[in-house]
C-alpha cells in the first residue's frame, strides 16, 4: 500500500515523502496515528502542492542568504578589543563578540553558534572566520581587530 508520511517516521522515512509499506502496518499502525495518509489522487496532489510551496520557500531563503553572504564580504568587519601596550589583547576575541560587531556593522543577527573562528585571535589584525548558514551555504569573512 502506499501512503504519504505527515510526519518523519524512524525506520521508515521523513515527512512529505512517498513510501510503500504493508497494508496492515498501514491501517492498524500509521493511518490511526496520525503519521500517514493513504496515498489516493487527492492526497498526491496536496503532497506535490506542499512540495511546491516548500521549494519556493526554500529559493527564497536560498536568495536571502546569499545577500547577507555577499554584504559580509564586501568590507571586513571591525573587532573591537582592550589592548595592553604591546598589541597584545586582553584574552581573545570571541564569536560572540564578532557576532555582536557584525550585527553593529552590518545589521544582520547571527548566532555565535553559527561563527567559527579559524585562527586563536590574540592580538591586533586581519583574520579570517567561517559562518554557516545550512543548508551547505557558508561564507568566510574578514576580521580586522583594533584596539578600543
Amino acid at each position: 500500500m502506499d501512503i504519504i508520511l505527515i510526519q518523519d517516521v524512524d525506520n521508515l522515512g521523513g515527512k512529505n515523502e512517498l513510501v510503500k509499506v504493508r497494508n496492515g502496518y498501514a491501517r492498524n499502525f500509521l493511518i490511526p496515528r496520525g503519521f500517514a495518509v493513504e496515498a489516493n489522487p487527492s492526497n498526491r496532489k496536496q503532497l506535490d502542492e506542499r512540495l511546491k510551496v516548500a521549494k519556493k520557500k526554500e529559493d527564497a531563503m536560498l536568495a536571502q542568504i546569499n545577500s547577507v553572504i555577499s554584504k559580509l564580504k564586501e568590507a571586513p568587519v571591525r573587532v573591537g578589543a582592550k589592548t595592553g601596550t604591546s598589541g597584545k589583547i586582553f584574552g581573545s576575541v570571541t564569536a560572540l563578540q564578532i557576532s555582536r560587531a557584525i550585527r553593529d556593522q552590518k545589521g544582520y543577527d547571527i548566532d555565535r553558534k553559527k561563527i567559527t573562528v579559524n585562527d586563536e585571535i590574540k592580538e591586533l589584525g586581519t583574520y579570517k572566520a567561517t559562518v554557516d548558514f545550512g543548508n551547505g551555504q557558508h561564507a568566510e569573512i574578514e576580521l580586522e581587530v583594533v584596539a578600543e
